[in-house]
């Protein structure tokens, strides 16, 4: 149908209602794991240490000591946490009489709000449909891994600006795609994928652009890689290392080695048939079901999303450890756009947003208890 046009104020108001959802989904999720833990119901060991961390577990509890401390106040392994969201913490903590978790909690708080606001505006913008706008905006915050937008870690910030990205190269506005480009390589190392569909978007109507829109374009291209390269610089002047905070996801406690996607998707499928490591090959439906997601983009949407979202999944794929799978697929926002656009009947939307906050729910219940890793 036509697109509705409005003002981004209108974008908050229909992202708001999910985006609250989502709190309220997690922090019952959290006070249930809570319940479990002290009632002596849960038997995995830290359990009790994971779920009294909250909204700064896992992963968010480094964010938030780089916050407080900088990258020599983590562990080694620490610096595989990309710098722009620690950073935003450590001045509004600062401005806060240091109190650096709370700044960490309310910028990505702040940054899912308006990363689902973008998105809607994208999707009106960009391909005309507000009923698919609202949906999208519903959807990225009711997915199942989507309870990590509500905790301490990038995710959130990072998909506003790869959002923002795409507002930009695809309303070819260069210096908002160069300046989200940048922030999103800086937030997270996936950041980088973004050149690829920049290189799209770049390459549409560079016959009829000259001389300083051409440097815009190709500068677009490169800001997400420059953002990347800038922390790699750092940390070669720091630790003398400039590939320490990629290196440091290959160990064998994280992601561990890159091997194909058929490699790892095998070796998952297996363990499942033996009865071995069942819990990690839950993450094979999921794969299968992105796969489809993704043919789904490809006939539906335009190319640069589905060049994002297919970098993503082979990127996630590439790894001994499928861990943290869906949340990596999660950053990769056009397979919410692509699976909204099978949501148009309001029944099936319904089904899919109630299974899927019951889905987040369980999630955010198993990461609390520790049993598995957002």
């Amino acid at each position: 149908m036509p697109a509705r046009r409005g003002g981004f104020t209108r974008d908050l108001a229909v992202a708001f209602p999910a985006w609250f959802g989502t709190r309220a989904v997690t922090l019952g999720a959290l006070a249930l794991a809570r319940y479990v833990v002290d009632h002596g119901y849960a038997t995995k060991p830290g359990a009790a240490f994971r779920v009294h961390q909250g909204f700064f577990a896992w992963d968010a509890a480094f964010y938030r000591q780089i916050a407080a401390h900088g990258y020599h106040g983590v562990e080694a392994l620490g610096l595989r946490f990309f710098p722009l969201v620690p950073l935003m913490a450590r001045f509004l903590g600062f401005g806060l009489g240091g109190r650096y978790g709370l700044a960490l909690i309310l910028i990505v708080n702040a940054s899912a709000l308006v990363m689902g606001a973008l998105l809607h505006r994208l999707v009106i913008e960009d391909l005309g449909d507000a009923n698919l706008a609202r949906r999208s905006a519903w959807l990225v915050a009711l997915v199942p891994p989507a309870y990590v937008l509500a905790l301490g870690y990038a995710e959130a910030t990072f998909m506003a600006l790869a959002i923002g990205a795409f507002i930009g190269l695809r309303t070819r506005k260069w210096g908002v795609a160069i300046a989200c480009g940048v922030l999103a390589g800086l937030t997270r190392p996936i950041g980088a994928l973004l050149v690829l569909p920049a290189a799209v978007e770049a390459w549409r109507g560079w016959a009829g652009s000259r001389g300083r829109e051409r440097v815009a374009r190709v500068t677009a291209v490169l800001a997400p890689a420059a953002g990347v390269g800038l922390f790699l610089g750092w940390s070669a002047i720091a630790y003398h290392d400039l590939f320490r905070p990629l290196r440091a996801q290959s160990d064998p406690k994280l992601r561990g080695r890159v091997v194909s996607p058929i490699t790892a998707l095998l070796h998952e499928g297996r363990g499942i048939l033996h009865g071995t490591h069942i819990g990690s090959g839950l993450h094979v439906p999921w794969a299968l079901a992105l796969i489809v997601l993704l043919v789904v983009c490809a006939r539906r949407l335009p190319a640069s999303y589905s060049l994002f979202a297919a970098s993503a999944l082979v990127v996630g794929l590439s790894t001994t450890n499928l861990e943290s799978f869906e949340r990596y697929c999660l950053s990769a926002f056009p397979f919410v756009v692509g699976g909204a656009t099978l949501t148009a009947s309001d029944r099936v939307e319904k089904l899919v947003l109630a299974l899927g906050a019951a889905g987040m729910a369980g999630y955010a219940i198993l990461a609390f208890l520790n049993a598995t890793v957002p």
